[in-house]
């Protein structure tokens, strides 16, 4: 993210009446805002394959998913974050049109600009959700689906899916093959992809 520069303290109300009228996205951490880039192919196609088959899971539910365009808000860090693909099964977010804040599950696709964060910081943040229960971090270079579900302590535990294997959210009790996020996406060569961010992970990990 790029910071946007600003001699002044922006509010989140003013952050959001000019969120409303800009032609670009822009996130907002807590006074500052930072501007956000283009997604690549690549990118879209993997969230909004994943926000199609989640789409059709919960239909006739109460739950709601949401991709791309929608804000995630997190009142203890005053954070507007725009996830890939976000589910709530919260009737309290009806109330919002431009932002949900509690949802059940955070996708996020990653790049190689944005892997850190979202992998960092930004998770630090999205773990202050009380409702939240997974997130989903997705490789748009390989198949590669890193799922985060805070377990009955408390505790974040990765579970990590590669080529083949079967994806399970539970947050949604939806199960499919990981080979339905990259439905039409094509992968760059071996020698263009850039290295996995843990090559040595070995099962589950507590965060």
């Amino acid at each position: 993210m790029v910071a946007v520069s600003v001699d002044h303290y922006v509010s989140p109300e003013e952050y959001l009446a000019e969120e409303a009228a800009r032609p670009t996205k822009h996130e907002y951490r807590d006074g500052y805002i930072y501007a956000m880039a283009g997604g690549t192919d690549a990118h879209v196609t993997i969230a909004l394959n994943c926000w199609a088959f989640l789409r059709g899971h919960l239909r006739n539910q109460s739950c709601r998913a949401y991709a791309l365009d929608m804000k995630a808000r997190i009142e203890e860090l005053n954070c507007y974050y725009y996830p890939d693909v976000m589910v709530t099964c919260d009737e309290r977010d009806r109330t919002t049109n431009t932002f949900k804040r509690y949802p059940c599950l955070i996708v996020e696709v990653l790049s190689e600009a944005t892997e850190a964060f979202d992998r960092g910081d930004k998770f630090a943040d999205y773990r202050q959700i009380e409702s939240l229960q997974e997130y989903v971090l997705i490789s748009q270079t390989r198949l590669q689906v890193d799922v985060f579900r805070r377990n009955e302590e408390g505790l974040w535990v990765l579970h990590p899916y590669g080529e083949g294997d079967r994806v399970l959210l539970t947050s949604v009790g939806w199960e499919g093959a990981i080979a339905d996020f990259y439905e039409a996406v094509d992968f760059p060569s071996p020698k263009e992809r850039p290295p996995a961010a843990d090559e040595n992970r070995q099962g589950d990990a507590l965060v």
